[in-house]
Formats: structure tokens, C-alpha cells, sequence
């Protein structure tokens, strides 16, 4: 019988190290998915998998990893490498182009060595649950732009933040903890919770129908998610392009 897929999470300095085993089918194509997808929201500085455990089929692999490594690309923009000793797995991944889009390393050294982390800036924050929790999340991210030199993206960023806060707020228990960054010209606002229901997108004909605010960040941001966390709760996100970012013409 096919054996479930596990994931074991063993964080490191460098990466999140995910050691992979199971049977990589139907099943196990979803929990490998989402379990990266959920790593990759509590934002280490990149994902080791090491899939030396894993039982790939010949059209397996050809599309799992690919996406997983564009979705993380686009937030929290960190890289994936994959790890294996097993020489039928290099050939498999080679074969249906997989090298492509992921890098493959015989061992976790040298894929943490070769895994290009992009130079950013980083902040995050904890906000009381008060009657001024929007306006400290404006304050924060007028602050932080300031300080690196993104004036463009002040009112956007500061509008999106409110928003995010004071959805955190009205629907969750617990105090909202934002983060900022900048990387490649892209900043990223982002609040999470400790509640696992994601952010939904609804249609509002009337404005004064609740969940206006997440229509408001939609529309303001070049990409936007709600992502579940492998540590618990969810992340709802934005991004911002900067100038810089138009200027260098470089992808989202």
C-alpha cells in the first residue's frame, strides 16, 4: 500500500530544513503543496527539502515543486532547493526539467551555500489591541518607508496596512503582528493572526457592506494572499511595486 507523505520541520539558521517521505501521489501531491506553502509563510530565510524519502512516480514531481517555487518566489519572495542522494531522483527531476525552476543538491550544505537570498530590509511589529491599532500600522509603515527611502509607496502602503490591522482586529482575538519588507524593489505588507480562516475576497455592491477593506487592498496592490502558517493561524499579505522596482523592469 502507498505510504502517506510526512513532512518534518527541523529549522536552521541559513533554512527551514523539511525532510520529505511518502508516497508522492494524488494525496501527498496536495500535503506537500500546502505544507511548504505554510513553511514558506512563516518566513525563514529559505526551504531545504530533502526528499532523499520520497517515492516520485515519472509525472510526479513535474509540476509540485515548480509551483511551489513561483508562488514563494512572489511572497515571501525566499528560495526552495531540493535535496536527494538517490541518483533515480536526480535523473527523474532532470529528465521532466524540474532543474530548471528548483535547484537540486546532493546534500543540505550545498544547497543552503548555493540558494540566493535576495538583499532586503526587514521589520516586524506587534500591535495592541486598541482603539489606535489602525493608526500605529499607518505610522509603522510611513516610518519604515522613510527609512528606506520608498516615498512612493507611503500612502498605498500606509492604506493597505490600515486595512489589514483593522481586519485582524474586527475578526480575530488576537493581536495583530505585522511585517514589513523590502526586497528587489518589492514591499510587502503583512499581518498575522492566530486565526486559521483565511481572508475571502467577497463582492460588496453596497460600501457600507463589511469587507470593503479587503477589496480596497486588492485593488491597491500588485499581488495580495492569505496564507495558512505551518506554526498556526494565517498571514493575509500585499505587495507593493516601488519605482525602483518599474525602473529595473524586473518581474513581480
Amino acid at each position: 500500500m502507498p505510504s502517506a507523505l510526512t513532512l518534518r520541520l527541523t529549522p536552521r539558521p541559513e533554512s527551514a530544513l523539511v525532510t520529505v517521505s511518502g508516497d508522492l501521489n494524488l494525496p501527498g501531491y496536495a500535503s506537500l503543496r500546502d505544507g511548504l506553502l505554510k513553511i514558506a509563510a512563516d518566513t525563514p530565510p529559505g526551504i531545504v527539502a530533502n526528499v532523499s524519502g520520497l517515492t516520485m512516480g515519472e509525472l510526479a514531481p513535474a509540476s509540485v515543486f515548480p509551483l511551489i517555487a513561483r508562488r514563494i518566489e512572489q511572497w515571501p519572495g525566499i528560495p526552495l532547493s531540493l535535496v536527494t542522494d538517490r541518483n533515480a531522483h536526480v535523473r527523474l527531476l532532470r529528465r521532466s526539467g524540474i532543474d530548471r525552476f528548483v535547484a537540486v543538491h546532493p546534500d543540505v550544505e550545498a544547497a543552503e551555500h548555493h540558494q540566493a537570498t535576495p538583499i532586503r530590509h526587514q521589520a516586524d511589529r506587534t500591535l495592541p489591541r486598541t482603539p489606535n491599532t489602525v493608526a500605529l500600522a499607518r505610522s509603522f509603515v510611513r516610518e519604515l518607508a522613510a527609512r528606506w527611502d520608498v516615498p512612493e509607496l507611503v500612502y498605498d502602503g500606509a492604506l493597505i496596512a490600515g486595512e489589514l490591522a483593522d481586519n485582524a482586529v474586527r475578526h480575530t482575538s488576537s493581536a495583530p503582528r505585522m511585517r514589513l519588507d523590502l526586497r528587489r524593489g518589492l514591499l510587502t505588507v503583512a499581518i498575522a493572526d492566530d486565526n486559521p480562516d483565511p481572508a475571502v475576497l467577497l463582492d460588496r455592491s453596497d460600501v457600507r457592506s463589511p469587507g470593503l477593506g479587503l477589496r480596497i487592498v486588492a485593488h491597491a496592490a500588485k499581488a495580495w494572499g492569505s496564507s495558512h502558517r505551518w506554526s498556526g493561524g494565517k498571514v493575509v499579505w500585499a505587495v507593493l511595486p516601488s519605482a525602483r522596482h518599474h525602473a529595473r523592469g524586473e518581474p513581480g
